[in-house]
This record gives structure tokens, sequence and C-alpha cells, in this order.
């Protein structure tokens, strides 16, 4: 594991949390502020895991006295990005007489859906509640009565520009590494590409000399680096700043500063090379095996040709640790498997089953609350002086009695108080307990756990390991030497948008564009999907003609295609039994072509997406490109039921290769290739 902490970028009013890397619970721990910008008066508290907030722009540093070395962190400040945000809801939108209402909040991802948290005002007929939030889109509800099942919801948009990106890279140039970035402006911005401040940020690993800390370099493109200043490991990050800062970019370089050793050069915000766009399939674990079975991991094994015969690249099971639920997220012991799902011993002869079927297994990780029924959190209410923080505990406004922290209205399951060295001690120990055995984590409630603890754990994990955040909306700052794929919410809201004739399929493309506004960089994979275990099946909604749309744009897109267990068979219950008997072997035929193409033309996993002219009388259809040198496919969706004729500006080779059916073409007046589309056609351009 890297030895030192990495900088952090943050906003003045924006906390950053810090704590003592790899921590001993037992130790004593003293934070200091070294230096800050001049008229900041920014301090630290006394407890070892703090909430910094920088008053001034600029560069903080800061140090940590504890069993170990002095350890020193910087923290960069860009200036305040808020502006101010106000929330209203007008007495004739509520859904219940006002008489009514007893109690209002309003919960969103900007106080992280905890009921009770703010209050509006009630102000001229309406209910208000301002803050100050960064531009961007921001989704929220009033709750009615703090009632999650009874909420008035909407998205506010703050005006403003989006974020500029980075990308750093390294390369040998003799004895000297050459780190050069290259920056790239929000489409909104008012700063040109090459207008754009860079800088950048030297972290040292090893180090036996008063370079301990991160210097910094600003306002350049490229840096040269000696050999002799590499001490076994250094990482330069870099970030560019217009209106607005980038997520920040790393490169990291591991060697020596002898000639006769190689140096490796990597860039850890990359996703592993198996990782960069695989074809994902999710099993709801218990609901897997069949009507009459019962899911073990032996019986979980016995079905992985299905797997192969479906093409996939990993498989993500739910949670397989001890647990009172069929689901599994209310986690009773982190270190046993489930009982009904079989022994450690078992579970790795699965794992090494899908490894010789050439599928990686991917693990979800559920560390950010536990079940009520962990004895942690039973002696914790018991308030056992040893783990009376491993909670976060608040008072209930009416009653006046104490209450467990937690999301939504997840009343079993209590989040754990990361303030606590105990707590993440043991969670970095759940960690390394099965980094090991596993290809990677999905990771639930990303959003919940803090930004400092999972830069620790993408830095204990292997590095071809994969993290998958469940980040809701997304967001790209978990991209920051944490997580190299995401969840894509914002095309998965699309699709079933389109779907629902609620938006045209071309809205595909704001979908697309939206991840470059809002500041992910090129790196980032997005998981593109249609359901999951959290949502209703996609057929159910919008039917099967639309499924295969939308299924078929998860498959074209750039990212990682995503079929949750059931939807190739045609269910319509989100967590029912498989239905292997009885379910649709046509659909199933689709979505297994569509995985044998991804493979077969490269250029539908790594290919540009290019927009192509198009003409049809349908707001469900819609078509693009996607390229890579000389090859080139054209892609045509229609999520309607009727089939449609259309034009495409190109000349496309007369085969469907989803189906193998020949398409039958013709060039109108203006030269363009006419077809009919029933529901998914992609195909080779000729010119």
């Amino acid at each position: 594991m890297h030895e030192s902490a990495p900088p952090r970028f943050t906003s003045v009013g924006e906390a950053v949390e810090l704590a003592p890397r790899d921590p001993n619970p037992e130790s004593e721990h003293e934070w200091s502020v070294e230096s800050r910008p001049d008229g900041s008066s920014a301090t630290v508290g006394d407890s070892p895991v703090i909430h910094f907030e920088p008053d001034e722009p600029g560069v903080y540093r800061l140090c940590l006295s504890g069993e170990k070395d002095d350890s020193h962190r910087l923290v960069r400040a860009f200036p305040d990005e808020r502006r101010t945000a106000r929330f209203e809801l007008p007495v004739s939108d509520l859904p219940i007489p006002q008489a009514e209402l007893d109690s209002i909040c309003i919960a969103g991802p900007f106080n992280e859906h905890i009921t009770g948290a703010d209050r509006p005002t009630f102000e001229d007929g309406s209910y208000v509640f301002e803050t100050r939030l960064p531009p961007g889109d921001h989704p929220y509800g009033f709750l009615l009565n703090d009632d999650l099942t009874e909420q008035v919801q909407d998205t506010l948009t703050i005006p403003g520009p989006g974020r500029p990106r980075v990308r750093v890279d390294s390369e040998l140039d003799g004895d000297e590494i050459v780190i050069s970035a290259e920056a790239s402006s929000a489409p909104n911005s008012k700063f040109s590409d090459g207008e754009l401040a860079v800088e950048f940020y030297l972290e040292h690993g090893k180090t036996a000399d008063d370079r301990d800390g991160v210097s910094v370099v600003r306002d350049q493109r490229s840096l040269r680096l000696s050999r002799e200043e590499i001490e076994d490991e250094i990482r330069v990050h870099a970030v560019a700043v217009g209106e607005r800062h980038s997520v920040a970019d790393c490169v990291e370089i591991r060697g020596s500063a002898d000639t006769t050793n190689a140096l490796e050069l990597r860039r850890p915000n990359d996703a592993p090379e198996w990782a960069e766009s695989p074809t994902v399939y999710e099993i709801f674990v218990r609901s897997f095996a069949g009507e009459t079975v019962e899911t073990t991991f032996a019986e979980l094994e016995r079905r992985i040709p299905y797997l192969e015969s479906l093409n996939v690249d990993c498989v993500w099971l739910t949670p397989i640790l001890e647990s009172p639920t069929d689901h599994g997220y209310h986690t009773t012991n982190y270190f046993k498997t489930a009982g009904d799902l079989g022994t450690r011993e078992e579970f790795a002869s699965f794992v090494s089953r899908c490894h010789e079927a050439d599928i990686r297994v991917i693990f979800d990780l559920v560390i950010n609350h536990s079940s009520r029924d962990h004895p942690a959190f039973q002696m914790s209410a018991a308030e056992v002086p040893e783990y009376r923080d491993w909670y976060v505990w608040e008072t209930d406004e009416e009653t006046g009695e104490k209450r467990a922290q937690r999301y939504f209205n997840w009343e079993q399951i209590p989040n754990f108080n990361f303030d606590s060295l105990a707590v993440r001690r043991f969670l970095l120990d759940v960690v390394d307990e099965w980094a090991g055995m596993v290809d990677g984590f999905r990771c639930d409630v990303a959003w919940g756990v803090p930004h400092e603890f999972w830069k620790e754990v993408a830095e204990r994990v292997p590095d071809d390991f994969l993290l998958l955040d469940e980040t809701i909306p997304r967001d790209p700052d978990y991209h920051e030497g944490e997580f190299t794929m995401h969840y894509d919410t914002t095309l998965y809201h699309t699709l079933r948008e389109i779907g629902q004739s609620d938006k045209p399929a071309t809205a595909i493309f704001d979908a697309l564009e939206d991840a470059e506004r809002v500041g992910f960089p090129d790196s980032a994979v997005h998981l593109r999907y249609v359901e999951n275990h959290d949502e209703s099946r996609y057929l159910d909604e919008c039917g099967k003609d639309a499924l295969k749309a939308a299924t078929a744009a998860t498959f074209t897109l750039p990212g990682a295609p995503m079929i949750y267990y059931g939807q190739e068979r045609g269910m319509t219950e989100y967590r029912g039994t498989m239905q292997w008997g009885h379910g649709d072997d046509e659909l199933t035929k689709f979505h297994r072509a569509l995985s044998e193409l991804r493979d077969e033309y490269p250029v539908l996993r790594d290919g540009t997406v290019k927009q192509v002219e198009f003409e049809c009388h349908s707001e469900n259809v819609v078509a693009f490109a996607r390229e890579s040198g000389d090859s080139r496919a054209v892609v045509v969706l229609n999520f309607g039921e009727s089939a449609r004729e259309m034009t495409v500006d190109a000349e496309i080779e007369a085969k469907n290769l989803v189906t193998g059916e020949r398409i039958s073409t013709a060039e109108d007046r203006n030269g363009k290739t006419k077809f009919t589309i029933q529901s998914v056609v992609v195909a080779r351009v000729t010119e």
C-alpha cells in the first residue's frame, strides 16, 4: 500500500474528512495546521478523524502526530463554487390537505437523504428551504409527515458551468520521466482548453529526508523528473482549473534510482484492463437456482455453463455474508458466509470454477451500515463503552429518545460511524478478508461512506482489482483515487423515459454528454443497465420492444453493459425466482447475440460514438455510429412497437449483425440508405 496519503482537493465551504491511515484505535493522534493561506483562521479539532473546513482559497498543510512517525497532509481549497439554492413547495401542490400535514422535511443527496435533517419554513403560501449548492442538477423530495413513501419529488437545476477535466500520462525519456497533462474545458465554460490552468502535486512515498509530504508546481502542462528523484515510489497528481476545478488525475512511478532496474509507470485511476468494457451479469443470489432448489454456492457453480453461454465477463453476486434477510444487505457477520449458501471453501470453489471459465467475480461489499442484529450495534445501543461510538446516534425530535442514524426509512440498518477509528479498523479488516478471494467489489451505498475511507480501500486492494460504486446520482468525485467503474444513473433514467415515451430516443445523446458536463474523466467506466435488484423490471414498465432497444443501447454504447438475472428470460418480478423453464427463449437469444457481437466487433467496445444523420417519422427511433480506425458500424434502435421506415446517411452492409438476417435496403433520391427497422439493427458501414 502507498505509505503517504494523497492530497485532497475541495472548495471553500466544503469540509474534507482526514483520518489516520491503517489506524490503531488504541493510539493517540493529534492534528495541527502547519500552514494556511493569508486570511484563513481554519483550525482542526481534537479528534483523530477530523472534518477540516477551509475558509480561504489556497493550500493548507496539516500534520498528524501519532503512533508512527508524523505524517503530513495537503489540502488544496479552490474558491467557493456554491450558489443559492431555493427549494419551494406551494400549498397548491400538496397531494394531501394541509390540515393533515403535521411535519415536513426535505431530503436529497445534498443532505445524504437523512429524514428530518432539514426543515423548510412556510412563506407566502409555500414551504421554502434555502441552502448553497454547486452548479448542476439536484434531485430532492419534500417528505410529508416525514414519510418517505409520501413525498413530492423534483429536481432543482443550479445554473453555472460544468467542471473541466484533466488526464495525466507519463513516459520514460532516458534517465528522466516526463509527466504531461491534457486539460479539457467544460462544454459551457468560458475557458478554452488552452486557457485552463493546471496544477501538479508531487506525493512522495517512503522518504528519508525532509521532502515528506507534497510539493506543488503550478501553471504547467508537463514536468520532468530525474530518475534519481524516485525513491521506491512517487505519485504525481494534476488538477485543471477554470471557473471550477476538475477531478484530479494521477500517475504512479514505482522503482528506484538504480538504472539497472525497470521503472513501473501506471495510472491508478484507470480500470483494470479486464474491466475496461466487460459484460456484467448480476445475480440476486437466493432467487437464482430455481423453484424447488435452494440456492447454494454449489448450485451456483453448477450453473456456470449458462453464464458462459451468455458470454459474460464477470458476475456480480448480491451479498453472500451472514444476514437475516433474503437480499443479504443486513449483515450480521462480516467474516462468515451465509449458512444457507454454504461454506467459505464452497464459495472459493465457485470463484475458482468461474475463473476457469474466464469469468471474474464481483463481491457485494456492504459497509455503510450493518444489521441492527449485529453484536456491535447491540452493544453500542446498550452503551458498552468500547462500542458506544461505532454508530451515529441522534436524538428523536418528538420523543427525546436516542436513535441510530439511518438513511431513508431503513430502520433495520443503522449507519456506521466513520469518525471512530475502531470502525475504520474493523471495516478495513473486512476489505482485507475478501479482496484476496474475488476480483472486485460492488460497493453498496458508496455515497454514504467518506471519500477518505474509499481512497484507503483503493490502495489496499490489488492493482487489477475492480471497485464499482453505487452512487446515486452518479458523482465524478468518486473517481478520484477511489472507484474506476460507476453506476450510470443518467442513462438508466433516460432509457426509462424513452421507453415510456416521455422523451425522444435521441435523448440518449444528452445522457452521454452529461458525463462530460459534470466532469467524469475519459478513464471512468460507466455501468450501463436497464434494471437491477433495486428497480422494477423494464419489460413490465415499457414492453418487450422497448426492452430490446434499451438493452441494445447498453451493449452498443461505451462502457460496461449489465444484464440483471432474468432480464434475458423476460421476467417481470424484480426479485422473483429465475424463470428457467418458462422464460422467453427468443429474448435470451437476443441478449446472447448482443454479448457475442461485442466480442466479434471490438468497435462496439472501444469505438467513438458519432451521430449520423437519419430521418424517421417517429421519436422512438435513434441512430448513431461507432468508429475506430477503419472499422465503423451503424446502430439503429426503435423503442416503439411498430416497424418504421427510415433513412441513414451511410452505406451499410445489407445484414443485421444482431440477428444475422438480411436487411432489405434501397437508395433514396438523395443517395441515403432506406430500410425498415422493427427493433434493433447493427450493420457495418461499407463506404
